[in-house]
């Protein structure tokens, strides 16, 4: 998902750059999420939540069911951290770093051994 970097009307201040939701941890394995946490901390230029605001919508919910090998979580992405909002207008350069770890992301998860999930 994409929000704006500030919702006045939703709440005060400013999201992180990257808001994950894993319905408090009952949504995906806790190898899925320690793995994310591990990534982002590696990651600091990006700021970062775990169950803050967002902890998974209706598809996290529903369909997240680690018990039966289906894990599913919910990434938040502020659009300050890929685009001008004000434009608003995608921002090919600021979009670079973001689309990169969101890739190493996808790739580390990838790598975690089946027998783990």
């Amino acid at each position: 998902h994409s929000i704006r970097s500030t919702v006045p009307r939703l709440f005060d201040g400013r999201l992180p750059d990257i808001n994950v939701g894993t319905y408090d941890g009952r949504s995906c394995a806790p190898v899925i999420s320690d793995a994310l946490r591990a990534h982002l901390a590696a990651m600091p230029q990006f700021s970062n939540v775990f169950d803050g605001r967002f902890k998974g919508g209706h598809i996290t919910r529903h369909y997240g069911r680690p018990r039966e090998h289906v894990h599913a979580l919910q990434i938040e992405l502020a659009q300050c951290s890929y685009m001008d909002e004000v434009a608003p207008v995608y921002d090919a350069a600021r979009a670079t770093p973001l689309r990169d770890l969101l890739r190493s992301m996808v790739g580390s998860l990838l790598q975690l051994p089946p027998g783990s999930l």
